[in-house]
């Protein structure tokens, strides 16, 4: 229970506190249901958990008193509806936040994020990585911290998201490769101390930043509502995949499942970071189309932004063109051998993929169907990703989990 006072008569009170310790393990369901917001209303919340009205009512109430979610007690009846409409639930608008990080080849960014997904601010961006990974995430956490003495927001966990496979148990950073920073940097210990030191409580935690952005995206954008998802991106450098298998993010024994960025797609291409040929990390990222179009890429603006503008802006430049229709190709011969392998429900692009998507949408659908046994018997969708920064939203769940799973203890 939420300790304040009860304001009710004793008798009310003894009996929702007993719904309460019925449904009291329906709390972090209930919540998880608010936040990816599939109850909107305290009926579809009831029917969600299955249990009785009253039950789903204390719940709803022991979640509002611990300031996480807001019930509406008078809502509006929608026009031609008939009966009493229900109450309405929302993520609080003023409740805890937890710290979210990303740190990528050009940056890294600190914001803080509510429930429901919600970014409540973010700091300026910084645009350089130092080779040392403590002093980078040393900053990330300081930017963290100003934002939380500036908003006076509660903070209640922190999430790293990073350009490597992030091994499981020890959260080692695998291949960093695009950061200068050593094979197997332990950043979920580095990113906890930070967060200790600076006198942020909660549990501190790291990931792959598009195994986040395919987490971030299935509970609250372009992947909502699917069943299996194959997230497929491109940040400001090579090429990252990931996928959610029965509602769940698939990471693989060890973390290091769907390393995409690794398939062969170009036998006789370029040279890659791991050793082999034409992968799609070095095929299919922003450097590629930059090189492909002839241009020099320059420091004052990302890569990522560089490549985005160009094809927003210079798509009807034959030499644009002619390169952006090869990356198209060599990503859609990528996502057919995985939709071969994994037959997913749906596909969703992001960074510079999203794009290109937009960009030319029936080409990359036409190579997908054409080179695929299970793309030519139905289509596979293939989307855009929907959420901004959804990698820094995506480190936010991870942080975000403890208090899902048990409300009362994470808050406690």
């Amino acid at each position: 229970m939420s300790g304040k006072a009860d304001p009710r008569p004793a008798g009310e009170g003894t009996t929702s506190r007993t719904r309460l310790d019925r449904g009291r393990g329906a709390l972090g369901p209930a919540l998880e249901l608010v936040h990816t917001g599939r109850a909107p209303t305290r009926a579809v919340l009831t029917a969600e958990l299955g249990v009785t009205r009253a039950t789903a009512g204390a719940v709803a109430a022991e979640l509002e008193a611990l300031g996480l979610i807001r019930v509406d007690a008078r809502p509006g009846a929608a026009a031609g509806s008939q009966g009493r409409p229900s109450h309405r639930l929302a993520v609080a608008d003023d409740g805890p936040v937890v710290l979210a990080a990303q740190v990528h080849a050009d940056g890294f960014r600190a914001a803080l994020v509510g429930l429901g997904g919600r970014i409540v601010a973010t700091a300026p961006g910084c645009e350089t990585v130092d080779a040392d990974p403590a002093k980078v995430l040393g900053s990330v956490v300081e930017a963290g911290t100003d934002l939380l003495r500036s908003t006076g927001r509660r903070c209640v966990g922190a999430g790293l998201a990073v350009p490597s496979a992030v091994a499981e148990p020890d959260g080692l950073a695998l291949n960093p490769l695009h950061l200068a920073w050593p094979v197997g940097a332990p950043v979920r210990r580095i990113f906890a101390e930070c967060v200790r030191a600076a006198g942020i409580t909660g549990p501190a935690f790291a990931g792959n930043d598009v195994n986040l952005a395919a987490l971030a995206e299935h509970r609250h954008g372009a992947g909502r509502g699917a069943r299996d998802l194959l997230c497929v991106a491109t940040g400001h450098r090579g090429v990252g995949g990931a996928l959610v298998l029965d509602g769940r993010l698939h990471t693989g024994s060890s973390g290091l499942a769907l390393e995409v960025g690794h398939l062969t797609v170009n036998p006789e291409g370029r040279p890659c970071h791991c050793g082999s040929r034409g992968c799609l990390d070095v095929e299919a990222d922003p450097l590629a189309l930059l090189t492909a179009a002839g241009l020099d890429t320059g420091p004052e603006v990302s890569l990522l932004r560089q490549a985005d503008d160009l094809v927003r802006e210079h798509y009807d430049d034959p030499a644009v063109r002619a390169a952006a229709e090869t990356l198209i190709d060599r990503l859609g011969l990528g996502l057919a051998g995985l939709v071969n392998i994994l037959n997913p429900d749906r596909i969703i692009l992001g960074g510079l993929h999203r794009t290109l998507l937009d960009a030319d949408p029936d080409r990359l659908r036409a190579v997908v169907a054409e080179r695929s046994l299970w793309g030519q018997s139905g289509g596979v969708p293939i989307l855009a990703c929907t959420l901004d920064h959804n990698s820094l939203v995506g480190a936010a769940e991870l942080a975000w989990q403890p208090v899902l799973d048990d409300p009362l203890g994470a808050l406690a």
